[in-house]
Order: C-alpha cells, then structure tokens, then sequence
C-alpha cells in the first residue's frame, strides 16, 4: 500500500463507519422481540427510519476512496450484515478492494456480550476503538455523511492530533431544567413510571462533559467526520470500566448517555490540543421541501470551496425521484 502520510502526520489514518440495514427481515424481527420484551418506552430511538438504508454506505465508502486517498483502510461496522459494495468498488477504485473490512457487533463487544444485541449507535460508538487493528488516529462517519472535495490528512490530524471541528457553547441550562420538569410531570403527576424523556443530540454531548467535569460549557461537534486518537480513549475506558459498562448497557438510545465523540473531543481539550476548526460541513434535507431544493443546494455546495464534509438526513423518506437526484450528482463527482 503506497504510504499517503505526510511528514507532519507519520502515523497511518484509518476511517470507521456505522451502518445497519433496517430492512433486513431478520434484524426488523430482533428489533422488535426486545422493543417487546426489554424495553418499556424507546420512542424515537426504536423508530423504523433509525435503521433505514437506500445504499447511502456505498457512496459513503467511495466518497473516502475518491477525496481521502491516504485513508489506509475503512472498516464497517455491522450486525451480522454486509453491504455487498463490492462492485461499485471494483468499478471505481479496484484497488481498494483491500481496503475494506467489514466488522461485526462480536468483535467490539469482546468480553460485554451480555450488552447485545444492541440497537443503539451511540452503545456502538463507545466500543468502536475496540476493531482489531485499527490505526491509532481514525475518522469516524455515519453512513449519511459524505466528502465532496479533496481533503488532507491535515484536515483531521496535525502533529498526529485530531482537528476538532465545532465551538465551545454555554452549558444547556435550559435543556437540563426542562428535562427535569418533564420527568417530575410525567413520572409523579401523570403516574407514568416508566417515561424516559428523548434524547438529545445536544445532551449527549454535555453528558460526556459533565462527565469529565466540566461545569458551565461545553464544546458542541456536528455531523461531521470525527477524529479520534485511539490510546486516549482507551486509556480513560479501561480506568473506568463500570462508566463504559453503564452507557453500553442500554439496547436503544437513552438520556442519560454520553456520547463518544463528545467524551473524546473533551479529552483532547483536557489534555491540551488546541487544534479546532470550523466544520466545513453541510447539511441536505431534502425530505418535504420546496421544488428544485436539491438541484439548489447541489449548486451551493459546488460553489463553496470551504465545504468539505456533506450529511444527508432523511433521505430514504424523499420520493424516488429527489433520491436519484442526489446519487445521479454522487456518482458525477465520483468520476
């Protein structure tokens, strides 16, 4: 394999994706049997469209291939699946084919199987430095998460630190009372004993920093690719075992979860890397909009060279037509 690192970076970069195939009978049917059985009330974290996928992993993957060429290998993480990319590869990049490994739930889980099967991405993330092999620096993405122009290894690591793209905020007061007015509501005065408020985007990121004892801020990522220094999480993991074991314990999305990015990016700030820059990323939602909104915004995005980073949400939602739209353009920059 031709050594991409620069002389800034010496280390290799390996990128980490997420993906389950929602449609898959036999995962429908698991889901299900512990929505039934062991969960009371996973509201939105249980919804059908959490785990929907219309083959956004392949562009993902190509995505990597095409604009992050130094990136050594991508690993999948999934549940007993397989993507079956592998002649969009061949047609491609036919020399990456390599490059790709796919990563069961066993593997991360080494030694916590009791906490699977699970059905929670955020359970997923805090096992992911757990992939056998895995370079010490790495990219994390969703599979609705994309790049769209050239990037750099300096775009994620400088001296073989993570960039941390977003912003120090304030800590969310606000979100923390409401959230404790809605359990004192619901649980004491409605008698519903089981409620669980939502999660939280937002909260979950404050988890991970009131964890680590922060008080009155925060600092808040997006839907980016994330990077992620391995040792470093590692080492706080296994000097806090019983903290990994409790947030992985849970089978769908709950509250009182951090979330890893959050907790890794907080880590580094500890530890003293100043290294933050701004997202570069850009949001497509297209599911319910205005007529022409992605022929628009698919022009926005060719005309500002500052985005690098592109997340997709809802697209399994949009018709036929806005779909093809968005993987017509994919494949056009893939070329």
């Amino acid at each position: 394999m031709e050594n991409y690192s620069s002389s800034e970076n010496s280390q290799p970069i390996d990128a980490v994706i997420a993906w389950v195939d929602g449609s898959d009978p036999r995962l429908a049917e698991k889901r299900s049997r512990y929505i039934k059985g062991t969960v009371k009330s996973p509201g939105s974290s249980a919804h059908p469209t959490r785990f929907a996928s219309i083959n956004e992993i392949n562009y993902c993957v190509l995505s990597i291939f095409k604009f992050a060429p130094f990136i050594r290998n991508v690993f999948i993480i999934t549940d007993g699946q397989d993507p079956d990319i592998y002649e969009d590869i061949k047609k491609h990049f036919p020399e990456r084919l390599e490059s790709l490994k796919i990563i069961d739930h066993t593997e991360i889980f080494e030694g916590f199987e009791e906490y699977l099967p699970t059905f929670n991405s955020i359970s997923i993330g805090n096992m992911i430095w757990r992939i056998k092999g895995l370079s010490d620096n790495f990219v994390y993405f969703n599979d609705d998460t994309f790049l769209i122009k050239t990037t750099t290894p300096e775009d994620w690591f400088i001296n073989n630190k993570p960039v941390l793209r977003g912003k120090w905020v304030p800590a969310p007061l606000f979100r923390i009372l409401w959230k404790g007015i809605q359990i004192t509501v619901n649980k004491h005065l409605l008698k519903k004993t089981d409620y669980e408020p939502r999660t939280s985007f937002h909260m979950g990121q404050w988890n991970s920093a009131s964890l680590l004892g922060f008080k009155y801020r925060y600092f808040t990522n997006s839907h980016t690719p994330h990077t992620v220094e391995k040792k470093t999480v590692e080492s706080f993991f296994k000097r806090n075992k019983t903290i990994l074991e409790q947030n992985i314990s849970y089978r769908f999305r709950h509250s009182r979860q951090f979330t890893f990015i959050a907790l890794s990016n907080h880590l580094q700030l500890m530890a003293g890397n100043h290294h933050i820059a701004k997202p570069g990323l850009a949001y497509l939602q297209p599911y319910n909009r205005y007529k022409n909104y992605l022929n628009r915004k698919i022009k926005y995005l060719e005309n500002n060279s500052e985005i690098k980073f592109l997340c997709v949400q809802s697209l399994e939602m949009c018709a036929k037509e806005e779909q093809e739209i968005f993987f017509n353009w994919m494949e056009k920059i893939l070329e």
